[in-house]
């Protein structure tokens, strides 16, 4: 069942037209939290292929542990390794969308692992570009929060 609400979901932002996307920023916002809430459903799912749709053929993507996947491929294989070695339901609270440029959009958010081998919480930002087929994911870098300074 999750499976189709994400394959449904996708094939309805991919069939809107470019222009039902903007130039209104409310609409182009709300596509981006949609496509973002898509790349967590199709993680939750492991279905490779619901993601591979929805990056760019050059993304790219910096983790929280240093690896860094370039290109399409390398970013599903290395999404599917790590969903497989981290259990826990993950999420993206999608806190800010800033639009860079026309057709570039910044989307910066928290990123959390619940349950598996503990909670984990880190910050997302997606860099995110519409072209013809839509909006799609172009850069994700995952940071982990940094503690606070010593008291001097």
């Amino acid at each position: 069942m999750r499976l189709a609400a994400v394959g449904v979901s996708m094939a309805l932002l991919a069939g809107l037209p470019l222009g039902a996307l903007g130039p209104e920023p409310r609409n182009d916002e709300a596509a981006v939290r949609e496509l973002v809430r898509l790349y967590v459903e199709a993680r939750e799912a492991r279905d490779a292929g619901a993601i591979t749709a929805l990056f760019t053929e050059d993304a790219d993507q910096l983790t929280s542990a240093g690896e860094w996947s370039r290109g399409r491929e390398a970013l599903v294989q290395g999404a599917q390794a790590s969903s497989a070695r981290t259990e826990g339901k993950r999420t993206i609270t999608v806190e800010t969308v800033r639009f860079l440029a026309p057709g570039v959009a910044l989307a910066d958010g928290r990123y959390e692992i619940a349950g598996g081998s503990g909670d984990r919480r880190m910050w997302a930002s997606l860099t995110l570009t519409r072209g013809v087929a839509g909006w799609r994911i172009a850069a994700i870098r995952n940071m982990l929060p940094a503690p606070p300074p010593p008291a001097r």
